[in-house]
């Protein structure tokens, strides 16, 4: 998910959105732990969407405590 993207949601979109990340992550790690995935960089794609999420919503929870 683009950061582009993920402006355009509302606050409660992307807390919802990050929560099932984290679900998405815990799920891949799981399936790694057991037989190897066939392609690893879902794991860090995910990691990164994870980021990107966290990362939009403290620069609107620092935007609202300015104002």
């Amino acid at each position: 998910m683009k950061i582009t993207e993920i402006k355009e949601l509302t606050s409660k979109e992307i807390v919802e959105r990050l929560q099932s990340e984290k679900e998405t992550l815990v799920r891949l790690r799981l399936n790694h732990a057991v037989s190897p995935l066939e392609n690893t960089n879902k794991l860090r794609e995910s990691k990164q969407t994870i980021a990107r999420l966290n990362t939009v919503l403290r620069e609107r929870e620092l935007n609202e405590n300015q104002n």
